[in-house]
This record gives structure tokens, C-alpha cells and sequence, in this order.
């Protein structure tokens, strides 16, 4: 590991002018490319104190050996430069996309004298006219098919053609109508060429002027009594009709446009592209990186920019590219694509309407793809075990944890204070084995306590079950008193984890061990996950233990610490929410969750808001006179409030009472899927 201070620049060494800089190591291999405004500030940024840095960004200083740059004129120029060395040297710790598959293109040859329909994969080739990206090859072939009776043109290899053109018979195509064969010289090269510009035309989009001159043909036609050839015009325009139905349009004014989605986690990110022709959607394709260094959302824009046009031909650069977050700055970004396009191109977030509708799906499909892809690797039964074998080394535990149990705290501002536990086992969800805990015993924000409390409370249930079970032993009870489940466990809390994982750092990791000192368990293990730098805290170590990015047993541990907040911040949700549903101030005209929330704060119940006076409800923040009159009414009007109902199973929500068990329900109930998780306002 290099010390960067041993190869450090000196100040004056470094120009402060736009460039392009390479970290190497020690075999003078190229491991970071970057550009920067100004050469000297970016580059004083990487060497600091080490504690100041960012673990990713601290691992690529201590790697590297040595650091150079190279001087531009402007941060256009910088943008390409860095895009042609990171092509060139591939360096270990940039961004680097992967398709999360490959994607087939509709391509037309026009490169060749008898241009040719097939699908094509992989690089684009120059004089080739691509449509696309699809999800799939047998979509294209669908779409063909429906464009050759009107576009008959070739679609066969360069040995089917050269047979056909020496024994002077087409192909089937030819014979059927849907290759005007001229591998025979049926048609001229000339005007195969046309019937190939015009396929492309109909694809791009100019679908209008094609279908009125077809249906004026067709009247025509059917005027001079030509009802065959009337007839088959009717046939070509139903065929393309249903072709253009395969692409439902999306935005009514026309728009070329493409639209790019990020959804990321603190080590992956998923990219997804839909590319919008004629009003259109003509093409979708995605991405999936590991995130090497600390990066923002606005630099995955720039980076998936830079994949997207790099190597493309000016004419696929769209007029519109939207995005989630704008590159910073802009300006060189919307100029570079600008050259390539040869014309203005406009580079924005949408904000409004169709577009911003349409960003929302690509956003969804996002999301969808960074899930799929996380199922996929956690699918795995491999990877599952060196997983759980990295954790057991990490931790320095005897034995792999088959049984993994995480805790996490979530509020909204002190309010609703509830936990959750959620079991994995062998690297699985055990979904029925999943509890959720109200915190009772204080008032106000405080993990640290919670955390304590909900730990005591479970495994002083598990020595309580223990007692009356026996003492569980390699998966076997020693007393057998009927307390088990169907499949031999024993019932709720009495079977122990072998790792106990809190979402939080040093603080809450100290209270989970304090409540198992106090209760005399000395044999389970406890670790603390901290979201921001995804580091694990152990008990009474002042450093944590920083997992490598690639770990798999990072990535089991953090599923399992968004699986517990995802399962805390619903049930959270839903006792907040069975505060107003289903209440008389539901029946109030205009008024939203955020004042329904702040009314019941301020007087503390329905029934005490129900016997105030007008004035009284004015004094609330965001209650007016009017707002206040209307709710009076409302309140003499209503009927006792019916008890609050959860709308996603159905059922009547209750509180628990203190002392009662502290699950969700009987073991084995499915657990509810909830909203995404994601936090809102002070809401954790």
C-alpha cells in the first residue's frame, strides 16, 4: 500500500487550467482516469488526509504509484479525452457499464449494393442503418415480417444471394412475394435501393405521408375498378398499421427524445434507456456497474452519456436527452453531444406532463432491473455460502452464520417509534419467522434505547421458550413438551441466531450487546451495519471492519439490513396511517394527511378536537377560519369513528397492549409487502 504523500505533486507543478489526469500503480498500469476543471483543485482534493476520504477513493490513492495529466483547451476536449483513455485503458476503479444483456438491433446494410433487413448484436458498423435497441430478437422478426409484404426487401445471407443469383431462382421469399429478388433481376439495384431508404423511413418514424399515399392508392384503385390491386393496398396498410400498434405512442407532439433512469444502492447502479422516435418508444436497453468510487447521480448520467454517444454515428443522437440529475457542469456535456449530433441538442430533467410520466416508467424499469439483478445474485447457492464463509472470516467466527437475525429502529420525528427483526437462514428470507415490536417504554428520538429495548425483549423470550424447550443443540431439543412448530423447531423466539446484525454504527451495536450481557448470553455473535459507508461495527472496537466492495458477504449483510428497514418502515406507515383512515376528518373537503397529522398533535385525540371551538382549531398551524368551520361541522356531523383498517390485507389494525407477544401475528403469517423503501422527511 503506497503512502500518497510519496508521490504527491507540488503545487506549483500542477497547472490550474482544464485537463485530463491518470492515476497508475506500481506497474505503471493505468487505475483511475478523471477530468477536471481545473487540474489543481481536483487533484488536491485526492491528497489529504487519508480519514477525510471516501474508502473507495482511499483505496484507488494507496494503490496507485504515481499520478500525470494532460493539458486541454477546453472541458469539451477534457470529456472526450477522458472518454478515449478509459475506452483505451480500462482502468479498474472508473465506472464501467455492462449491458445486463445484449441487446438485438433491426438493422439494413446500406453499405451493400443490395441493402439487406437481418438483426444485428454488438458493435455498430459504419453504413449501417440500426432501429432498435429491442428486448427481443422474435420482435423484430414479428415486425419484419409484417413490413415485407409492403418493403419486400432482401433479407438473405451472401451465399443464399450468390446461389440464387447463379442458378437464376430465388428464394421461398421471392417466390411468396415478400422479396422483390434482385438476386434474379427482377428489380435494378436502383430500385431495391429505394424500397430499402424506404423501410428505413417507415422506421425512423415518417409513418403519415407512406399510409395517405397507400390509402389514395388504394381509392384510386378501387375508382378504375382495379379491385385485386385495390384489395392488396388494403392488405399493406393493415400490415403496417399493426406494425406501428407494436409501438404504442407515448408523446403525442412527435418528440425524438431519450430518456435515461438510475437506480443505485451504495455499491451497484442500474441504468435504463428508452429511446422515443416520431413519439414513439423504438428501443430500450440497460446497464448494471459496480459503483468503484464515490460517485454521484449526476456523474452516472455523465458516464452513461459518454457509453451511449461515445461510438455512435451523429444521427442517433436524439433532438431531447432527459435525465434524472444534469452533469456538472452542463454545459460541456450539452456542447459535446451537440458536435456529435451536429445540431442543438437539448439536455434537461423534465418536470411536467408526458415526459415526466414517461420518466417515471423508465425509472420503475430501473428499479425493476436493479432488484432482478440483486435476485440473481442471491440466488445463487455458491455465492450464498461464500458469503456467509467471508462474514464468518470478517467476524472472526467460529462457524458460518446459517441463522442471521437484523433489528432496525423506525419513526417520523419521534412519533410511532417501532422495530423490526427479520431472519435470514442459509442466506434465505424466512419470511414467517419475521416480528415486528412496538416501543413503549419512553417518548421522543432515540435509536440507542429502542435498539436496547427490542434486544431485550426477544431473547428474554428466547431464555423464557428455552426453559420450557430444553436447550437447543445442533437442531435438536433435549425435552420434548409439544412446544414446536410443524417442522420440529421450536415455536416463536426460541431458536437463537448465530449473528445478530443492527442497522446502525458503534452506538447502537454497544446497546444490542449491553442487553445480552445483561441477560447472561455470552454465545452470540453482534455486528452493526452503518448505511453511509456501508462499514461493520463489532463491540468495543473503536475502528470498524471495512469489507472489500466486491465482498459477497458485504452484499448478503446489506440485503438482510434493507430487508429490516423495509419491513420496520412499513409497519411504521401503517400505524401512522390508521391515525386518519378511516376517521371523521377523512370526510373533510381539502384537508391532507400533513394538517389531518398536525390536529391530532395538537389536541391529542378526535374526541378532544370534536368539543373545540372554532378559535380553538384556528390556533393549529395551517388551519384557517374557513378550513376551521368546515372541520367543526364535519366533526358535529360524524358518527363515532369506525376502527382503522389496514387496505392491504384487509384487516382491522389494534394495538398491542404492553406485555403481549411482540409479533406480527401467529407464526407462519405472510408478511405484507409494503411501500418502497425509501425515507420521507425525519421518517427512519
Amino acid at each position: 500500500m503506497a503512502d500518497p504523500s510519496s508521490y504527491r505533486p507540488k503545487p506549483g507543478q500542477i497547472p490550474d487550467s482544464p485537463g485530463v489526469y491518470r492515476f497508475r500503480d506500481e506497474h505503471r498500469r493505468v487505475i483511475y482516469v478523471g477530468k477536471a476543471k481545473s487540474l489543481r483543485q481536483r487533484l488536491a482534493n485526492y491528497f489529504q488526509d487519508l480519514a477525510n476520504l471516501h474508502p473507495r477513493t482511499r483505496t484507488m490513492v494507496t494503490t496507485a504509484a504515481s499520478v500525470e495529466w494532460t493539458v486541454v483547451s477546453t472541458e469539451v476536449e477534457a470529456l472526450q479525452l477522458e472518454y478515449s483513455w478509459i475506452k483505451e485503458y480500462d482502468p479498474r476503479f472508473n465506472v464501467k457499464y455492462r449491458d445486463d444483456k445484449s441487446y438485438p438491433y433491426l438493422a439494413v446494410t446500406m453499405n451493400e449494393e443490395y441493402p439487406r433487413v437481418q438483426v444485428m448484436r454488438g458493435h455498430k458498423k459504419k453504413g449501417v442503418r440500426y432501429f432498435g435497441p429491442y428486448g427481443h430478437a422474435w420482435a423484430i422478426r414479428d415486425t419484419v415480417d409484417l413490413l415485407l409484404r409492403v418493403f419486400p426487401v432482401r433479407t438473405c445471407s451472401a451465399g443464399v444471394f450468390k446461389n440464387a443469383a447463379r442458378t437464376g431462382r430465388p428464394c421461398l421469399l421471392g417466390y411468396i412475394g415478400k422479396c422483390s429478388a434482385p438476386c434474379v433481376d427482377r428489380v435494378s439495384a436502383e430500385e431495391h435501393r429505394e424500397l430499402a431508404e424506404e423501410f428505413c423511413d417507415f422506421m425512423a418514424g415518417r409513418t403519415g405521408t407512406y399510409l395517405r399515399r397507400l390509402e389514395k392508392q388504394m381509392t384510386e384503385a378501387a375508382e378504375e375498378m382495379e379491385y385485386e390491386r385495390a384489395a392488396r393496398l388494403r392488405d399493406d396498410i393493415g400490415a403496417l398499421k399493426k406494425a406501428m400498434e407494436k409501438n404504442a405512442v407515448v408523446l403525442a407532439d412527435a418528440t425524438d427524445a431519450d430518456l435515461i433512469a438510475v437506480a443505485e444502492d451504495e455499491l451497484e447502479a442500474a441504468v435504463q434507456i428508452f429511446h422515443v422516435r416520431g413519439g414513439r418508444v423504438r428501443g430500450q436497453r440497460g446497464w448494471v456497474t459496480d459503483k468503484v468510487e464515490e460517485i454521484t447521480t449526476a456523474a452516472l448520467v455523465e458516464h452513461a452519456l459518454q457509453q451511449l454517444y461515445g461510438e455512435e454515428r451523429g444521427d442517433s443522437v436524439p433532438k431531447e436527452v432527459l435525465v434524472p440529475a444534469l452533469p456538472d457542469p452542463v454545459e460541456p456535456v450539452q456542447e459535446w453531444l451537440t458536435e456529435r449530433r451536429g445540431s442543438n441538442v437539448s439536455l434537461r430533467i423534465p418536470q411536467r406532463g408526458d415526459k415526466k410520466a414517461l420518466m417515471e416508467t423508465v425509472q420503475r424499469n430501473a428499479l425493476q432491473a436493479l432488484a432482478l439483478h440483486k435476485t440473481k445474485r442471491a440466488s445463487d447457492l455458491t455465492t450464498r455460502s461464500r458469503a456467509l464463509e467471508e462474514i464468518a472470516e470478517a467476524l472472526d467466527l467460529d462457524s458460518a452464520p446459517l441463522r442471521i437475525e437484523c433489528y432496525d429502529i423506525s419513526h417520523l420525528q419521534g412519533d410511532d417509534v417501532v422495530a423490526s427483526m427479520v431472519v435470514f437462514e442459509d442466506g434465505l428470507q424466512r419470511k414467517s419467522e419475521y416480528r415486528r415490536f412496538q416501543i413503549k417504554s419512553f417518548e421522543g428520538q432515540d435509536d440507542v434505547r429502542s435498539m436496547h429495548e427490542v434486544i431485550t425483549r426477544r431473547f428474554r423470550r428466547y431464555l423464557a421458550e428455552k426453559e420450557k424447550t430444553g436447550e437447543w443443540t445442533d437442531g435438536e431439543d433435549i425435552l420434548d413438551n409439544g412446544l414446536k412448530d410443524d417442522d420440529g423447531r421450536p415455536k416463536r423466539f426460541a431458536y437463537p441466531p448465530q449473528l445478530v446484525v443492527v442497522d446502525g454504527g458503534q452506538p447502537q451495536v454497544a446497546a444490542a450487546k449491553k442487553a445480552l450481557d445483561e441477560l447472561g448470553i455470552d454465545d452470540i455473535a453482534v455486528c452493526g451495519l452503518a448505511k453511509r459507508l456501508e462499514e461493520v461495527w463489532l463491540p468495543d472496537e473503536d475502528d470498524p471492519v471495512v469489507l472489500p466492495r466486491t465482498s459477497e458477504g458485504l452484499y448478503l449483510l446489506q440485503r438482510v439490513r434493507d430487508e429490516a428497514h423495509r419491513f420496520a418502515i412499513t409497519y411504521q406507515r401503517t400505524k401512522r396511517a390508521k391515525r386518519f383512515r378511516s376517521g371523521p376528518l377523512d370526510d373533510v373537503p381539502g384537508l391532507g394527511e400533513t394538517r389531518k397529522q398536525a390536529l391530532i398533535k395538537h389536541f391529542g385525540s378526535v374526541k378532544k378536537l370534536r368539543s373545540a371551538t372554532i378559535d380553538q382549531i384556528c390556533e393549529v398551524p395551517g388551519i384557517g377560519r374557513k378550513t376551521a368551520e368546515t372541520i367543526a361541522v364535519a366533526l358535529a356531523q360524524a358518527a363515532p369513528a369506525a376502527p382503522a383498517v389496514n387496505t392491504a390485507t384487509g384487516e382491522i389494525i389494534e394495538d398491542e397492549e404492553d406485555g403481549a407477544p411482540e409479533t406480527a401475528g401467529a407464526p407462519g403469517e405472510p408478511v405484507t409487502a409494503g411501500a418502497p423503501d425509501e425515507r420521507r422527511g425525519q421518517e427512519r
